[in-house]
C-alpha cells in the first residue's frame, strides 16, 4: 500500500507544499490507499479485468453505493508493483484549483515529480492556469512507464469545467498516463470516444455483483456457512450487492439461527435500511425522495406510471437521473424501471412510516393506469393491494381472464390474489369471480348462487345503455362459468344453452382480445364435450372434443386438451377400440401427474380408461394401480365430475367383477353423483353390474328384466354385454339380433366385436353346431389377440372353454391367452410376439447389459434401445428389466 507524507524534503525537487489553496493541510486519508477488512474476498475475475487498466487510458468502475468498487480498486492498487497515486475526492472541494491542487500533491505522494520550474500549484481554489495544464500533460507524456491515478468518488466532482480540464491532461499525457475512475455516475467526459477507439475499461454495477460462490466465501469469513442454495436466494435477493452481503452477514453474526436470519430478514430495519437512507436517499433533493416513495409500491415503473402516482410531470427525467447516478434504480430498457428488491422494501417501510395510509391509494391510482393500459396482470395486484376488488375483479373480466382462474400456470395465483376478496364487494365482476372459486374449488350450491347473482346484475346492467365490449365480455365470462356448471351438475342443455350464448357474444369483443385468450373457447369446448359424454351424445361429444384435443400445446390450453383427450378414450373404450382409448388415456394420464397445482375437473380420467383397457386384458393388479392413481388424481373434496365418477364406477366394477366378487362390483358400478339429468350409458353400466349378480346367482330372467328397465343401451359395448344377458336368459334371437348388428357396424371395435361374435359362438354351440361355433371362436381370437382382449374369453363361461380345449383353437390362444395349456392356472403367455430385434435385446438384458452397453453392442442409438425396452415389456406384461428377464424364462424365449 502506498502511504503518502504531508511534507516531502526529499532532495528530488521542491516539495508542492503541504497545504491546499485555502490554506488548509493534505489530510493523509485522502491520498491513502484504503486498507481492506479481514473480512476482504479477493475476485480473481474482477483483478483479472482490471488489470486491462495498464493498457488503456481511462478505467471506469462505475456502481451503486456499497457497490465495492473502492476496495476492488484498492486490492489491486496495493497489490500493483509500482506506485499508485491515490485521491479520494470529497463533497467539500470546491472549484477546478481545488481538484487540481489535490491531484498534483497525490502525483507527487506517488513519485511524479516533475522538474523544478516546470509549474507550481493552482493559483487559487477556483481557478486554473492552461499553462500549468498543459506543462503537466507534457510532463507525463515523456515518462517511460505511465503514472497511475485512480480518483475515487470522483462523482463528487460535478463542475463541467473540472472534466474539461481533466480530459485535455488524459488526452495529452498519452501513454504517460493511465487514469482510473471509481464513480456512482458516468463523469463528463467523451466516454463514447474512448469506447469507440477501444481505449476504456469499464467494470459496470452489473458486473460487481457478488455471484453466490463469492457470497458464500464471504459469509464464511464472517463465520456464517449457508448451503448453496440459501447461498443462491441470498443473492437474488440482494442481487448480489457487497454492502447489503456484509451488513447482514454481520447482523447474522448476532442471530441465535443465522441461516433462518439470512433467509427471512427485514430490510426495512437494522443496518442495511440505516446504510440506504443515508447514502441514497439522503443525498436526493426531497422531490426525488417523493418519488422514490412512491414508486416503491411498483414492481416496474416508467415515466407516466410514476407520473399517475407522484403528479410530477417531470418524473420521466428523475428517473433516469436515478439511473444514472446508480442510485439502485435499475433500467429495464424502454423507459421502464425497477428498484433494486432490498431498496424497495426499505422505501415500503420508509412510506408507511412517513405517510400512513398512503399506500393502498398509490395501489389503487396503479391499478387504474396499468388496467387502462392493458397490464392485466399488474393491475389485478395492485387492485388486491388496494383492497379495490371491483376494480381487481372487473380488471380479470374485461380482458377475457376468468377462465385463467381455472387453468394455467397462473391458476394458483390468481386464487391466492382472490382469496382476500372482502364479502362486502359488489358488481357483476366481484360475483363472477366469487362463482369461478366455487367451481374451481367444487363447491356446487356457492358458485350456482353466485351465478344468478351475477346474472341478476348483469340483466339489469343490459337495461342501462352502458353497454359494449366489456358488458360482452362479462356475459362470456358468464357463459364460460355456466358451461363448467352444467358439467359439473350434469345438465347437458344448460352447457349448450351456454355455448349458443358465446356464439352471439363473440362478434361484440374485440378479436385481438378473443385470440389473447384461447383457453376460452377450449375450456368452453371441453366442458360443453363434457356434458354431451354424460348425455350420451357420444358422436357430438367427439366434435367437440377433437376440437380442443388437436389444438398446438400451448400452456393455456394444455389441460383443456388432455382433460379431452380423456373423454375421447372413454369414448373410444366405449367403442370397444382398446387401442386408440389405450393411447389417448396415457397422453391424458401424462397430464395429469404433471398438472401440478389444482387438479381439473378430468383429473385422474386417463388413468380410469387405462384401468378399464386393463381390466379387458385381465391386468388386475395393474388396473388396481391405476384406480388408486386416480384416486390421488381428483380433487378429493367437493362435487365431483360426474363423467369422471361414471368412468371410476366403470373400471372399478369391472375390475371386482373379474376378482369374482360380483356383489361388491355392483356396488362400486352406481357412480353415487348428484345430477340434474342422469346419464344413459352409466345407468346401463350400473344395470349390467346388477345383471351379473343375478346370472352369478343363476337369476337369469330377473338379470335380462333389469336390462328392460334401461331406455335403450347407449354405447356399442353396453350393447353387446346386454346381447350376452339376454342369450344367457334365453332370448336368443333379441341376442342374435343385437350382435349381427354390432358384427356389421364398422364403427365397432374390437372390444365389442369380439364380445359379440362370442354371443353368436355361443348361441351356435346350443343350437348343436359346435363347427360354426369354432369358426366364431376361432375369428374372434384372431381380433382379440391384437388388442390382448383376454377378459371376455375368461368369463364366457365353460361352454366355450371346452371349445377352445380343440387343437386348431389351442394354437390361436397359445403364446397370450392361456398358457401352453389350456389350463385355467397356466402363467399368461405372450402378449404379441417379439421381433428378431427384440429378442437381442432381450437376451442382452440378460447378460446384465447396460441400456448404453446394449446399444453399443447392436450399434444402435441409446433411445431406440429404450423403444424395444418399452415394446418387450409391454409384450410380457411387466415393468422392470428383472421381471423381463424372469418372464421370458418362464416362456422359454431365453
Amino acid at each position: 500500500m502506498i502511504s503518502v507524507a504531508a511534507r516531502d524534503d526529499s532532495a528530488r525537487g521542491p516539495a508542492l507544499g503541504y497545504a491546499d489553496p485555502l490554506g488548509e493541510p493534505f489530510l493523509r486519508t485522502r491520498f491513502a490507499v484504503p486498507a481492506r477488512p479481514a473480512t476482504f474476498v479477493r475476485r480473481p475475475r474482477l483483478t483479472a479485468h482490471l488489470d486491462q487498466a495498464l493498457d488503456t487510458p481511462l478505467t471506469m468502475v462505475n456502481g451503486a453505493a456499497g457497490a465495492g468498487k473502492t476496495l476492488l480498486v484498492a486490492d489491486w492498487a496495493a497489490r500493483l508493483a509500482r506506485p499508485v497515486a491515490w485521491l479520494t475526492n470529497e463533497a467539500g472541494d470546491q472549484g477546478p484549483g481545488m481538484f487540481w491542487a489535490h491531484v498534483l500533491h497525490a502525483l507527487h505522494g506517488a513519485g511524479t515529480r516533475p522538474p523544478v520550474g516546470t509549474f507550481g500549484p493552482p493559483g487559487g481554489p477556483c481557478t486554473v492556469d492552461h499553462r500549468m495544464l498543459a506543462r503537466l500533460a507534457d510532463e507525463l507524456s515523456g515518462r517511460d512507464r505511465p503514472a497511475v491515478l485512480v480518483l475515487d468518488e470522483f462523482d463528487r466532482q460535478t463542475a463541467p469545467e473540472t472534466a474539461e480540464q481533466l480530459e485535455f491532461v488524459l488526452h495529452h499525457a498519452g501513454p504517460g498516463l493511465r487514469l482510473i475512475l471509481v464513480t456512482r455516475t458516468e463523469p463528463l467526459l467523451p466516454l463514447h470516444r474512448y469506447r469507440a477507439a477501444a481505449a476504456m475499461t469499464e467494470i459496470r454495477n452489473q458486473e460487481l455483483a457478488f455471484t453466490p460462490e463469492e457470497a458464500a466465501d464471504l459469509l464464511a469469513r464472517h463465520g456464517l456457512r449457508l448451503p448453496a442454495d440459501a447461498a443462491r436466494a441470498l443473492v437474488e435477493r440482494t442481487r448480489g450487492w457487497a454492502a447489503g452481503l456484509r451488513l447482514s452477514a454481520l447482523a447474522a453474526q448476532q442471530s441465535a439461527d443465522p441461516e433462518t436470519y439470512l433467509k427471512e430478514f427485514e430490510a426495512g430495519h437494522g443496518t442495511i435500511a440505516d446504510f440506504l437512507l443515508a447514502e441514497v436517499v439522503g443525498r436526493q433533493p426531497p422531490e426525488t425522495q417523493d418519488l422514490l416513495l412512491r414508486v416503491s409500491v411498483l414492481d416496474r415503473f416508467g415515466p407516466e406510471l410514476a407520473q399517475a402516482l407522484t403528479g410530477r410531470p417531470d418524473a420521466g427525467p428523475l428517473l433516469a437521473g436515478l439511473c444514472r447516478q446508480n442510485a439502485f434504480v435499475e433500467d429495464l430498457g424502454h423507459s421502464w424501471y425497477r428498484l433494486h428488491p432490498l431498496f424497495g422494501e426499505i422505501l415500503r417501510v420508509h412510506l408507511r412510516a412517513r405517510s400512513p395510509g398512503l399506500e393502498p391509494e398509490l395501489h389503487r391510482r396503479a391499478a387504474r393506469w396499468l388496467r387502462a393500459h392493458g397490464a392485466v396482470p399488474e393491475a389485478l395486484a395492485h387492485g388486491a393491494a388496494a383492497g379495490d376488488w371491483e376494480c381487481a375483479a372487473g380488471t380479470l373480466v374485461d380482458d377475457l381472464a376468468i377462465g385463467r382462474l381455472l387453468t394455467g400456470p397462473r391458476a394458483d395465483g390468481l386464487t391466492e390474489l382472490f382469496s382476500a376478496l372482502d364479502p362486502e364487494a359488489t358488481g357483476a365482476a366481484v360475483e363472477l369471480v366469487r362463482a369461478a372459486r366455487g367451481l374451481a374449488e367444487y363447491d356446487l350450491d356457492h358458485a350456482l348462487a353466485h351465478l344468478d347473482h351475477a346474472l341478476a346484475r348483469l340483466g339489469r346492467a343490459a337495461e342501462s345503455p352502458a353497454t359494449g365490449a366489456a358488458a360482452a365480455a362479462a356475459r362470456l365470462s358468464l357463459a364460460l362459468l355456466e358451461s363448467l356448471a352444467a358439467r359439473l351438475t350434469g345438465s347437458p342443455d344448460r352447457a349448450e344453452q351456454a355455448v349458443a350464448a358465446v356464439a352471439l357474444l363473440r362478434h361484440e369483443v374485440p378479436a385481438r382480445l378473443l385470440a389473447r385468450h384461447p383457453e376460452l373457447a377450449a375450456l368452453l369446448h371441453t366442458h360443453l364435450g363434457s356434458a354431451r359424454v354424460w348425455a350420451g351424445h357420444f358422436d357430438a361429444a367427439r366434435a367437440a372434443l377433437t376440437e380442443v384435443a388437436e389444438l398446438p400445446g400451448d400452456a393455456l390450453t394444455e389441460l383443456p386438451r388432455q382433460d379431452c383427450l380423456g373423454h375421447l378414450a372413454l369414448i373410444d373404450y366405449l367403442d370397444g377400440r382398446l387401442d386408440r382409448a389405450e393411447r389417448r388415456a396415457l397422453a391424458a394420464a401424462d397430464a395429469t401427474r404433471s398438472c401440478g397445482g389444482r387438479p381439473f375437473p378430468g383429473a385422474g380420467l386417463g388413468q380410469l380408461v387405462l384401468a378399464a383397457v386393463a381390466v379387458d386384458r385381465d391386468e388386475l393388479e395393474r388396473a388396481r394401480a391405476l384406480l388408486d392413481e386416480a384416486a390421488e388424481s381428483g380433487p378429493g373434496v367437493g362435487a365431483p365430475d360426474p363423467v369422471t365418477e361414471a368412468c371410476r364406477a366403470l373400471a372399478g366394477g369391472r375390475l371386482r367383477l373379474a376378482l369374482g366378487d360380483p356383489a361388491a362390483a355392483a356396488h362400486a358400478a352406481d357412480p353415487a353423483v348428484r345430477t340434474h339429468v342422469s346419464s344413459p350409458w352409466a345407468r346401463a353400466n350400473t344395470a349390467l353390474a346388477a345383471a351379473a349378480v343375478l346370472l352369478a346367482e343363476g337369476r337369469t330372467g330377473a338379470a335380462a328384466e333389469v336390462l328392460d328397465g334401461i331406455d335403450g343401451l347407449p354405447g356399442p359395448l353396453y350393447a353387446a354385454e346386454a346381447a350376452w344377458v339376454r342369450l344367457a336368459a334365453g332370448h336368443r334371437e333379441d341376442a342374435l339380433g343385437t350382435a349381427d348388428r354390432l358384427c356389421a357396424d364398422a364403427r365397432s371395435g374390437p372390444g365389442v366385436t369380439v364380445r359379440a361374435t362370442l354371443v353368436r359362438a355361443r348361441a351356435a354351440a346350443e343350437a348343436g353346431d359346435p363347427g360354426t361355433a369354432r369358426k366364431l371362436l376361432a375369428r374372434a381370437l384372431l381380433e382379440a389377440r391384437r388388442d390382448r382382449l383376454r377378459r371376455p374369453f375368461l368369463d364366457a363361461g365353460p361352454g366355450i372353454r371346452r371349445l377352445l380345449d380343440a387343437p386348431p383353437l389351442h394354437g390361436l390362444a397359445a403364446g397370450w391367452l392361456y398358457g401352453d395349456g389350456p389350463g385355467a392356472g397356466s402363467p399368461p403367455l405372450l402378449v404379441e410376439e417379439l421381433s428378431g430385434r427384440e429378442r437381442e435385446v432381450l437376451g442382452r438384458l440378460a447378460q446384465m447389459m447396460s441400456t448404453q452397453e446394449i446399444a453399443a453392442d447392436l450399434y444402435v442409438s441409446v433411445n431406440t434401445v429404450k423403444t424395444h425396452l418399452k415394446s418387450i415389456y409391454r409384450k410380457l406384461g411387466v415393468g422392470r428389466r428383472g421381471d423381463a428377464v424372469r418372464r421370458a424364462r418362464e416362456r422359454g424365449l431365453l
